[in-house]
């Protein structure tokens, strides 16, 4: 039978995995290999994709994958599978076992260079680790507040870098979250990179307590990288809250390396760590060499196959420069990149492969698996000797209880939907808009102290018009929805660090599917609530090139939080008391043309299935407030810094070409400017939509430049007021454009760098054109309904 017809509750053996290419090796690389043990936990409420848990994890994948993987069902798992605390309590091993403190260390002799690295010799660190095993939290305590984000050489995906606090001539690089050194993802390819080409001094390699089997694959390879290398032990208070326990001594003797047990949430331990980290590195101390083949039973031949193909590339492997036992595995595995950089010659290749085919014809296992298998062998002998795991943690069972309600099949998409109106009734009905009423308040009273100052002095009239109307009501009144935006993406980071964020790709992905999309973009898709630029960065993290194309071109169509001015502006002027209602009507029909534009795409662009959904479903944890804080702090900068640069530049530039003609004369009437004339070019194309007021084109195109700025524009070129100026119509058409053409000029830029040139131009043309389209026909609806 396949995985497909596993009923829930149940659990079975894995026979074989069938599959070819990157995805099969994803599947090999967390766990899902011949002879494994899992069992179903539940299926989406659509039915699609389903939750297995397999190696101490649970793992997500559709069932057109489960269909592929061959299985035998079993009455229970076997001791080995489980490994819960009552199976051990009779160890004799496992009694003398003292669990160290957080941060201490066992036992472990390195292997040093024997001369130290010189003193002023910068020490660099890769921080590596799985998702969700607190990579961030950890950089975030090694760094303080000493970090700044950076990119990588030739590929696109940001990293931060930072100075480790305290200790000057250091330098921690935060790479993606990964699984595994196997080329799935662009970033893992950039992380493996990293490693091989930019060779750090060290690596400190963060590994979540709770999850130790699935973390240890990523450790074993790079303890085969031949670098320095310190096992941060995560989450050490969590496993030791449940009854777990570790034998450090037993584990950095059968790793070969430094273990520190941490808790970076909480800032313990995490100081011997950068001690142990400083010195393995200061003193080239690298992982012992261990053989984690066994020489018994398949793994027998697998030894030999690994050593016979280390002799053989040796001296190739020496000349890329690449470390040796990573690189036999790699080629045993037939990774492709690591194979062309050894240049080998087709006398070397045919050998090689014949090598492997013996291999596999004795194991029984084809090349991939029989590595996987390997790796997976030694991960679970550290385990039986190190581990005790808790029968299941207080977490597990919470998350089980919350998962019935928030992934149920009759209450995920309610409870979604009730959630998300939840976040944006408080944000714009409630908390957003009593804090937004204080600031206006206060940038009112200085306005008035600072205009009767000037006023008092006998300042210029001009230069009056300028601060008080230009800069005040400019840059004042799109300072005044910071409130609701810091409230936004307070409650998005709270659903992100929760785990929430995960079950929602895990419910939507069937949804999602049927667009062309997989459950994963619901990420990108959701940050672009809150910004177009970091959402198009996100998309980063999709394996597939189609999907994150996909992603990107619709992400704008997700209205973005620079928006909120606008919507909060046109919705107290036109439409008092009815603020919630008609903001959420404005986001859901924003997702309704994205919808109906991936549709399109799907049919004409981005023709194709999109990529299989593998994704790792967290237990829930309570989001650190230091994190939370963190990103409100960024945000709230972000937006200052824009409102105190961009968008005050563009309020400076919009006053003085509104308030001067073509010969630079100051003007009675705004009509005869320079910004009338520029504006008046365009106005004929916007005419049709009751927008060829020259004040409204204008506005719409320093919406480009910042899309806050429409509010604050309109407010210095509408001396009457908006409000007296425009029809109810108007305001909704103009509410209907602004929601749907195009994004920012850093959205953009984002674009232009993800995807190139083309595609950026692509997008502003084609939302543009969709924004025209949709707002005629809004506006031709609401002149029969209002009269």
């Amino acid at each position: 039978m396949t995985l497909r017809e596993l009923k829930i509750g149940k659990s079975a053996k894995i026979i074989s995995v069938g599959g070819e290419g990157a995805l099969r090796q994803h599947f090999l690389d967390m766990g899902v290999i011949p002879g494994a043990e899992l069992t179903v936990i539940k299926y989406a409420p659509m039915g699609d994709p389903l939750e297995i848990e397999i190696q101490g994890y649970r793992l997500t994948l559709r069932l057109a994958e489960a269909e592929q993987i061959e299985i035998e069902e079993i009455a229970e798992l076997s001791k080995e599978t489980t490994n819960k605390s009552e199976l051990d309590k009779n160890d004799p091993v496992k009694k003398k076992t003292v669990h160290p403190g957080l941060g201490e260390t066992g036992i472990y002799h390195p292997k040093g260079s024997g001369n130290p690295l010189p003193d002023r010799t910068t020490l660099t660190f890769a921080l590596v680790g799985n998702q969700n095993s607190g990579k961030t939290t950890l950089f975030n305590q090694l760094t303080g507040s000493k970090q700044h984000v950076g990119n990588f050489p030739g590929v696109t995906v940001d990293r931060k870098d930072g100075e480790i606090r305290g200790y000057k001539n250091t330098l921690i690089t935060d790479l993606p979250g990964i699984y595994s050194m196997s080329p799935y993802t662009s970033e893992e390819i950039v992380s493996r990179n990293h490693v091989l080409n930019e060779k750090p001094t060290a690596i400190i390699n963060i590994v979540d307590a709770t999850n130790v089997e699935r973390n240890l694959y990523l450790t074993m390879q790079l303890l085969e990288m031949d670098v320095p290398t310190v096992v941060a032990l995560n989450m050490m208070d969590e496993l030791k809250g449940n009854g777990g326990v570790v034998d450090i001594n037993r584990m950095e003797e059968m790793l070969g390396t430094p273990v520190v047990p941490i808790a970076a949430a909480k800032n313990e331990g995490v100081d011997e760590l950068i001690t142990h980290a400083l010195h393995i590195a200061k003193y080239q101390e690298k992982p012992l060499e261990q053989d984690f083949c066994s020489k018994d039973d398949n793994g027998g031949i697998v030894h030999k196959c690994l050593h016979t193909v280390m002799n053989l590339i040796a001296d190739n492997a020496d000349k890329a420069g690449l470390p040796l036992r990573f690189t036999a595995s790699k080629v045993v595995e037939g990774d492709a990149l690591i194979i062309d950089k050894l240049a080998l010659d087709d006398n070397e290749k045919e050998a090689i492969e014949h090598i492997v085919s013996h291999m596999e014809k004795e194991t029984g296992l084809d090349r991939s698996a029989a590595i996987a298998d390997m790796r997976f062998k030694y991960i679970r002998k550290v385990c039986q000797s190190c581990v005790t795991k808790p029968k299941e943690s207080k977490e597990q069972i919470r998350s089980n209880k919350i998962d019935r309600i928030l992934t149920g099949k009759y209450t995920a998409i309610p409870m979604f939907i009730l959630i998300m109106g939840l976040v944006f009734v408080l944000t714009f009905n409630v908390i957003g808009a009593w804090l937004q009423g204080i600031l206006e308040e206060a940038i009112g009273a200085l306005q008035g102290i600072v205009g009767n100052a000037m006023q008092a002095g006998g300042v210029n009239a001009v230069l009056q018009g300028l601060v008080v109307k230009g800069i005040f009501e400019g840059v004042g009144s799109v300072l005044s929805f910071l409130p609701i935006i810091v409230v936004l993406f307070f409650f998005l980071s709270l659903m992100e660090d929760s785990g929430y964020i995960a079950r929602v790709a895990f419910v939507m992905d069937k949804l999602l599917r049927k667009i062309g999309l997989s459950g994963r973009s619901i990420v990108p898709l959701l940050i672009g609530f809150g910004c177009t630029v970091p959402a198009v960065m996100s998309t980063r993290t999709l394996p597939s090139e189609r999907d994150r194309k996909m992603t990107i071109v619709l992400t704008p169509f997700m209205s973005c939080t620079a928006k909120l001015p606008i919507y909060a502006f046109f919705v107290n002027a036109f439409f008092p008391g009815k603020g919630g209602l008609i903001i959420t009507a404005l986001y859901v029909w924003g997702i309704v043309i994205g919808i109906f534009n991936a549709y399109i795409s799907k049919k004409t662009v981005f023709k194709g299935e999109p990529v299989p959904f593998v994704m790792e479903l967290p237990n829930y944890r309570l989001p650190s407030p230091r994190s939370v804080m963190q990103l409100l702090w960024e945000k709230s900068k972000d937006f200052i810094q824009r409102a105190f640069s961009v968008i005050f530049i563009a309020t400076i530039v919009v006053w003085l070409l509104s308030n001067f003609d073509l010969h630079f004369n100051l003007v009675a009437d705004s009509k005869e400017s320079i910004l009338a004339f520029i504006a008046g070019i365009i106005a004929p194309v916007f005419a049709p939509l009751g927008l060829g007021d020259w004040r409204i084109c204008t506005s719409l195109i320093s919406g480009f430049i910042a899309k806050e700025s429409v509010v604050s524009v309109l407010g210095v070129l509408f001396v009457d007021g908006v409000e007296k100026s425009l029809s109810t119509v108007t305001a909704i058409t103009l509410l209907v454009f602004s929601l749907l053409y195009t994004p920012c000029v850093a959205a953009i830029a984002a674009i232009k760098r993800e995807l190139g040139k083309k595609w950026a131009i692509a997008v502003v043309l084609w939302q543009c054109a969709v924004a025209w389209i949709v707002a005629f026909a809004v506006r031709l609806v609401a002149l029969l309904i209002i009269r």
